[in-house]
């Protein structure tokens, strides 16, 4: 008598062998995992890069609402265009001129966030196999899009002064002679997520050189480019060429995330698959957000109020890193943003981000680990420190309790010696960290 068990009796997921392949690649990220517990009142949380609208004025958001309901609610309510509304197409390409874009309203696809833009690029354009170059480390939220299509991400070197041009020749070439297909380059190049950095002006002209020799796609997802501290916005990579860039833009850090309204700037005929991937995904893009979004944006001093969002990111930024100059032990490093969301701080040898979390939680503050951003498993030594969303005192505190905890993983270590080999950063051809030079 046959005893073996059914086991698809005994399976969580009933549904396993009947899923496509490609949900082999859809997994939570970190950072979702952590909401549970960053959330509870009692924890400093400096690790989801959640904007802080508190200087948003309510009452002038809530009154151009209640006057879009009461005057054009019957066409707010109701399904729109695929692409999104014209009026508010025609102020995005507003403000994408304050970063030297010159463009046509018509190439503009609005989105639900910046990250429906990401998949829906990937979609149209990633075939199983097919690589995507990204900065090393990358944004967690474009790697699980990549990873969901079945997309191989390639790593690039980044430095100080964001993607390294030599690295990103030396990967094209070997791509290329292992026979796979770059589909394009994946870059945040303004105040990036999550390393912080920004690529310098000079090199900006180099990237899109060796890309458009190479027939390389740029992807260029610019969520932060306004939110400078000290300059005015850097000149966009689409700005200086329009048919091998793809520019992505998003009102959650500049307005408000509820909304999610973002947008895709594209060339005429990527533009037209956008519109038929986007119609395919949801129809339309919710009109009532759109028109929510257009009316702030008629009505308000909207640069006026992305001026006071800077200055209250830079008083952030500013008590962060004066605590880690004031509290980290030594052998810690770490970059200084001159702009957007996220510190990257990378840690004394043997010590594991990862591994360390569980007791940074206990001891009531939280990160994200550095492997989150990367598609190999490297990052062990890192972590992003987002500012934007604690008061300065919380952020200090936060600090503070995360470096007593960094504090006593350095003298387990020296106690009782090394309980993994190492993972560092330094694997990239002597990539030592964004900003291990700027701490």
């Amino acid at each position: 008598m046959d005893v073996t068990p059914d086991r698809s009796q005994t399976r969580l997921d009933h549904y396993v062998d009947r899923y496509a392949a490609r949900t082999a690649g859809m997994t939570a990220s970190e950072i979702r995992a952590l909401f549970a517990v960053a959330s509870r009142p009692e924890v400093v949380s400096l690790a989801g890069g959640m904007p802080n609208i508190s200087g948003l004025p309510l009452d002038v958001v809530g009154g151009a609402i209640s006057d879009l309901v009461a005057h054009h609610g019957a066409v707010a309510m109701q399904y729109g265009s695929g692409q999104g509304v014209p009026e508010l197409r025609e102020q995005i390409t507003d403000v994408m001129r304050l970063e030297g874009i010159e463009a046509h309203p018509d190439d503009v696809v609005v989105t639900v966030g910046s990250q429906q833009a990401v998949d829906l690029v990937t979609r149209i354009f990633i075939d199983p196999g097919d690589v995507v170059l990204c900065e090393a480390p990358s944004y967690v939220g474009a790697l699980g899009v990549f990873k969901a299509y079945q997309a191989d991400v390639v790593h690039v070197e980044m430095d100080a002064e964001g993607l390294v041009p030599a690295a990103l020749r030396q990967a094209i070439a070997s791509v290329k002679a292992s026979g796979r297909r770059i589909k394009f380059l994946y870059t945040i190049p303004n105040f990036h997520n999550p390393a912080g950095v920004t690529l310098a002006a000079h090199r900006r002209a180099e990237i899109l050189d060796i890309c458009t020799s190479e027939g390389v796609l740029i992807l260029e997802d610019n969520p932060y480019g306004l939110l400078g501290f000290d300059r005015d916005p850097l000149r966009a990579l689409r700005a200086d060429e329009a048919d091998g860039v793809i520019y992505l833009g998003s009102f959650s850090k500049t307005f408000a995330p509820g909304f999610r309204v973002g947008w895709a700037l594209a060339p005429h005929p990527v533009r037209e698959k956008l519109v038929l991937a986007q119609e395919s995904a949801t129809l339309c893009p919710p009109q009532f957000s759109q028109m929510a979004v257009s009316a702030y944006l008629a009505n308000h001093d909207w640069q006026g109020q992305i001026k006071q969002f800077r200055e209250m990111y830079r008083e952030r930024r500013d008590a962060m890193i004066g605590a880690l100059d004031d509290l980290m032990p030594d052998g810690c490093e770490w970059n200084v943003p001159d702009g957007g969301f996220y510190v990257w701080l990378t840690l004394p040898p043997g010590i594991d981000a990862k591994a360390m979390l569980p007791r940074a939680v206990t001891a009531r503050v939280a990160y994200v680990p550095g492997t989150a951003f990367f598609a190999d498993g490297f990052g062990s030594r890192a972590m992003r420190l987002s500012f934007c969303y604690p008061t300065p005192e919380r952020i200090r505190e936060g600090v503070r309790r995360l470096a007593g905890v960094l504090e006593a993983e350095i003298e387990l270590r020296a106690t009782f010696g090394a309980a993994a080999p190492d993972r560092p950063l330094q694997a990239y051809q002597g990539y030592d960290g964004p900003g291990s030079d700027l701490s």
